[in-house]
């Protein structure tokens, strides 16, 4: 199965069936879904994979209702003209769209999503002189949630809206499938079962650990450790080191440029 930009992507069960295949049957039953998860294990993958027509928010705390709806541009001519947003695009085209990050959105601007998603399925563009726009059929709402991240917060507001609710995890089987090092693999094993229990705030995900790959390739596996050691967040890298070291067999330092190089004359 391909993403949009072409890239594979290999499902996951859900509900004991694929989950794209879950995915799309919420579509069709008008259940919106929030996905939720650690960054890079998978939550945009699933989605597009799911719908290959789907328009995509990117949330933070910057966002603003004209990023959702549309706001007024200026043409070559010097004329202003009002271009409508994702939001606004998605609902005529009867399309998914997809908010990821929904919970780093300010609230009062989020707010603005949920007349599209209950039994009215319209909003009114204020901006654009209190226009009127319907949801055609197949318009369908699915939102990321990475609840580890500063500043998200899941609002009450927010989280009925979206009836379903689905943990999205890494999975370090397909890690090894696409040919991590297994002593990577261990490692983020290791760290992903120390932050469950609350001993850390960090553990690689799928996304990290095929970037370790990539860096293995390109040059080895100690500097691709290294890396790993290096990408952690300051307060738990001398625990990811630690667990680095023990899988490692020897310790290793983030990468940092070294001396100079001198030739000889």
């Amino acid at each position: 199965m391909k993403r949009p930009n072409g890239m594979d992507y290999h499902p996951r069960l859900l509900s004991g069936m694929p989950d794209v295949t879950a995915l799309q049957r919420l579509r069709d039953a008008g259940v919106a879904a929030l996905l939720y998860g650690p960054p890079g294990t998978g939550k945009t993958s699933v989605v597009e994979a799911a719908f290959n027509d789907c328009l995509t928010v990117q949330g933070d705390g910057d966002t603003v209702v004209a990023d959702l709806v549309g706001d007024y541009t200026k043409t070559p001519d010097g004329d202003f003209v009002f271009v409508h947003g994702p939001l606004v695009r998605a609902m005529r085209a009867g399309v998914p769209l997809f908010i990821d990050d929904a919970t780093l959105i300010p609230p009062t601007v989020l707010a603005v999503v949920y007349p599209a998603m209950d039994g009215r399925r319209e909003i009114i563009v204020k901006a654009n002189g209190g226009e009127v726009v319907t949801a055609a059929p197949g318009f369908y709402v699915v939102a990321g949630h990475n609840p580890g991240v500063h500043g998200a917060i899941l609002t009450d507001a927010l989280s009925s809206r979206f009836s379903v609710h689905i943990q999205v995890s890494s999975d370090y089987a397909l890690a090894e499938q696409l040919g991590v090092d297994k002593k990577a693999v261990r490692v983020a094993r290791n760290l992903a079962t120390r932050q469950e229990k609350g001993e850390i705030g960090w553990a690689p995900q799928l996304r990290e650990l095929l970037a370790f790959k990539k860096l293995a390739d390109a040059w080895d596996l100690d500097a691709a450790a290294g890396n790993l050691v290096g990408i952690a967040p300051e307060e738990d890298r001398v625990t990811v080191a630690a667990v680095v070291r023990d899988v490692f067999g020897k310790t290793v330092t983030p990468l940092a440029l070294g001396a100079r190089i001198t030739t000889k004359p």
